[in-house]
């Protein structure tokens, strides 16, 4: 049996409660209907995610993010943004209300919450009703108004923090807005080491980036990122902060968007092939001396879709593709089994254990 996989960053709630999409639904029906009345927003692709097709490709855990808009320059006319911390404040509230209603209302959804949810899901691996766990992470912190509500947040299940979306929040600068880690970002880090959260350094200015390892003791990862050697852009993680990432046992969520594998692919031209995810894959593991630091983290339908990835996706359903080329080009079972799930699953465990 093919192994399971764990993607470690899909902003499912945003597509849900945005986008107005029914994810329990199957993703041929949300897009017969988006042919006739498109979502709202001008990066809105082509739906490649829905809970039945996570279901189909064996995907047992996602990095269900919590993410919210700036009305700040070329995104200020996303369908739904926020101007001030109590605007984003409600709007991931809503994300996270939508993530345990999921969890309420469907037999075979699993908030993990701790390290028995964990289990409970990985035991219903190996069942006729395999269960999908999510593992909430905030894309962008502008909703934890102050650094001492992060204990409410916790308490409603958030797991991981990422400090700053592209353009920038109060605690760090982003990749789209430079700027350092602030004094109430290193506050915020402080916080998080109190309830050992996953530190996602996506989207970090790179200078913020270092600072935040230095100074940082839990669990670090970048949930979804690529090799800047693939697209020079600030986007992309350097081989420095790849090693230093790496320093930290931390993991690397590959993303198979055309656009961080290819620089200057347009969506005139053909579609990349899957391979040359495998490729990154590779670079990142050749780069720090082995497969324990490296994953997979999609951010399919973030701004994303069909047209967007590479030519053997048709959905989330086939991202399990990639173990056939990892074998292909040498890898071992372990390995492979490492990349797929292996790597997330111990710092998610990392996580949970303390709670």
């Amino acid at each position: 049996m093919a192994a399971f996989i764990i993607d470690a960053h899909l902003d499912m709630a945003y597509n849900a409660i945005v986008l107005g999409r029914d994810l329990r639904r199957p993703v041929e029906e949300i897009r017969n209907r988006e042919r006739q009345a498109p979502p709202p927003g001008r990066h809105t692709g082509t739906c490649l995610v829905t809970i039945p097709a996570l279901r189909k490709g064996r995907i047992a855990i996602v990095g269900g993010s919590l993410f919210v808009a700036p009305a700040w320059k070329r995104w200020s006319d996303e369908p739904q943004v926020y101007h001030t911390a109590e605007e984003a404040h409600i709007q991931a509230q809503a994300q996270l209300d939508n993530y345990h209603r999921w969890a309420d209302e469907l037999p075979d959804v699993q908030l993990l919450r701790d390290r028995g949810d964990l289990d409970t899901v990985l035991i219903s691996q190996e069942t006729e009703t395999p269960r999908l766990g999510i593992f909430v992470v905030m894309e962008g912190a502008a909703p934890i108004r102050t650094p001492d509500e992060l204990g409410m947040w916790v308490e409603r299940g958030l797991r991981g923090v990422g400090l700053t979306w592209a353009a920038g929040t109060p605690y760090a600068g982003g990749n789209a807005n430079p700027g350092p880690l602030t004094d109430l970002g290193q506050a915020l880090l402080h916080e998080m080491a109190n309830f050992n959260l996953l530190l996602d350094i996506s989207h970090l200015w790179e200078a913020a980036a270092y600072d935040a390892l230095h100074r940082y003791p839990g669990p670090v990862g970048a949930s979804h990122a690529n090799p800047r050697a693939f697209v020079d852009s600030p986007r992309q993680l350097s081989d420095t902060l790849i090693r230093l990432l790496a320093e930290r046992d931390g993991v690397m969520g590959i993303v198979p968007f055309n656009l961080f594998l290819q620089a200057g692919w347009t969506q005139s031209e053909p579609r990349l092939p899957l391979t040359r995810v495998v490729e990154a894959i590779d670079y990142t593991c050749q780069l720090v001396g082995s497969a324990r630091h490296v994953g997979l983290g999609s951010d399919f339908d973030g701004g994303l879709g069909l047209e967007s990835v590479p030519a053997e996706i048709g959905s989330i359903a086939d991202l399990g593709k990639i173990e056939t080329l990892l074998g292909e080009r040498g890898y071992a079972p372990d390995d492979i089994t490492a990349i797929l799930h292996g790597n997330w699953l111990r710092l998610m465990r990392q996580v949970l254990d303390a709670f």
